[in-house]
């Protein structure tokens, strides 16, 4: 039996949202919101480790396959803007389907793929699905559950978001070396059919009666200087580009997304309402996370470079050591809401934050000579801070937005997150690039030394960014703190 439609005008209060819906789909939707972002965040990580053995089938070179690298995050931070005005006009459940379905046809056309051109045309069409399905299964989540549930949920569903990436490059690596690279793309077809069946079944159907039409104007600007600036990401430090070109490309985006800013501006109605950011939680939270992230989202990229090159590891031995990070995601979600309910948003992102910095710092500690159990120990707390960090950023985001902005305000979050990624990793790039010369590659010495200070900046980096959530006040935040708000259903 399919959910009920929901519309904005009938449900003013969250409250009523959440009493509406059957016990069933409130027990099921977290699952169904987890599994989407799983798959979304997988296809980012996966497909790196096959790199060398797709283009070998494709026969063109490893560094062709920059393209279908980029082309899945280009259409990410193209497509994200758009989701929360999709989900008001056509339905949270309607657009949440056929971004499953859209991820799911692109990753059957990628695996039939033989040609690198129709590869990079197949993963725009699974970038478009997965803009989609990470803010409206958001939205629909924030629309869902009452503010004071906000927390527990959340932090249920960033755990897929924290060990995808995680696993990625270990299961693509199992893959293409005991099956064949198709089967990566292949993994999704059965899961992306199993979510339209489970979306169909518990997927509530939120929607506005009245949607304001969409800001074309807005959509042209603000998607062509993401897209410009998310290639020049993608491509700096290489050779494909000179460094005039490389410059001319940064300023022109940069233009563009600044047109886009005077733009929405003076709109009533912005393709992403920029107004949002006069709320002091939502500001922070945004800003905190995409300063945050620059820190720390460039560490994925680093850890396996320091086990496999620099400690010799094997990329079995290397996932399998980074996986403590995933264990411990998982085992903090039984403390985090006790921690903020004991010192507050603004007392966990700062002290976290730090804790996050020196935990950076901590990885430099590690050798040639370092016992296991140690690089072991480090992961595991790592994990865990960073778990508590994501997931207080996320709730932190909807504690003052009312529930007619709760659309705008998960677009925003999910198009800054996945600036975040890019630069974070962009970050990484540039440090280690700086820090570890060529010949460092041939020489693990030289390359440990180089990672350790690489780490070394970006744990400064991030520690400065807790200059953002100072701005924050003690109590901000108990709206989504279930120790502070009485439950609906009392």
């Amino acid at each position: 039996m399919s959910t009920p439609e929901y519309r904005g005008n009938r449900y003013p209060g969250e409250s009523l949202n959440a009493q509406a819906i059957e016990g069933a789909t409130k027990g099921m939707l977290p699952w169904l919101v987890a599994v989407a972002f799983f798959m979304e965040s997988l296809d980012t990580t996966i497909l790196n480790t096959a790199v060398p053995a797709v283009a070998e089938a494709l026969h063109v070179t490893p560094l062709a396959m920059k393209a279908v690298l980029a082309s899945y995050t280009l259409a990410l931070a193209v497509f994200i803007p758009i989701s929360g005005w999709m989900a008001d006009k056509f339905g949270t459940r309607r657009v949440f389907a056929s971004a499953i379905g859209l991820f799911t046809l692109g990753s059957l056309l990628c695996g039939l793929c033989s040609n690198i051109h129709l590869l990079v045309a197949c993963r725009v069409v699974q970038g478009m699905g997965g803009a989609m399905m990470v803010p409206v299964g958001r939205l629909t989540l924030v629309r869902s559950f009452a503010k004071a549930d906000l927390l527990r949920i959340m932090s249920f569903v960033s755990i897929p978001a924290l060990v995808a990436p995680m696993l990625g490059p270990v299961a693509g690596g199992l893959i293409v070396g005991y099956a064949h690279w198709r089967v990566i793309f292949f993994l999704n077809i059965p899961i992306g059919i199993l979510g339209l069946v489970m979306v169909y079944l518990h997927l509530p159907d939120f929607r506005e009666d009245q949607v304001h039409p969409l800001d074309f104007v807005g959509l042209v600007l603000f998607g062509s200087g993401i897209a410009l600036l998310s290639y020049v990401l993608e491509v700096f430090g290489e050779h494909e580009l000179s460094s005039r070109e490389v410059t001319g490309l940064l300023v022109i985006a940069v233009a563009l997304l600044a047109a886009y800013w005077v733009h929405a501006r003076r709109l009533a109605f912005p393709l992403l309402n920029l107004r949002l950011f006069d709320i002091r939680t939502f500001r922070a939270a945004v800003n905190g996370g995409l300063f945050t992230r620059l820190g720390i989202g460039g560490v994925p990229f680093l850890l396996p470079l320091l086990y496999q090159t620099g400690l010799g590891f094997t990329p079995i031995q290397s996932g399998m050591l980074i996986m403590p990070q995933a264990i411990a995601a998982m085992a903090m979600k039984a403390a985090l809401r006790k921690l903020i309910a004991a010192i507050g948003y603004k007392g966990v992102l700062i002290s976290n934050t730090l804790a996050i910095g020196l935990l950076l710092v901590a990885f430099t500690t590690i050798g040639l000579h370092t016992p296991v159990w140690q690089i072991v120990a480090i992961a595991f707390c790592y994990g865990g801070c960073t778990s508590l960090q994501y997931t207080s950023m996320n709730t932190l985001v909807y504690a003052d937005v009312s529930e007619h902005d709760a659309s705008a305000a998960s677009s925003i979050a999910s198009t800054m997150q996945q600036l975040a990624i890019s630069f974070g990793v962009a970050a990484a790039g540039l440090t280690t690039a700086f820090f570890v010369p060529g010949v460092a590659y041939t020489n693990p010495g030289l390359m440990v030394t180089g990672i350790h200070k690489a780490l070394m900046c970006l744990g400064a980096m991030t520690m400065v960014s807790t200059l953002v959530f100072a701005s924050l006040r003690r109590g901000d935040g108990e709206s989504v703190n279930e120790h502070k708000v009485v439950h609906a259903e009392s």
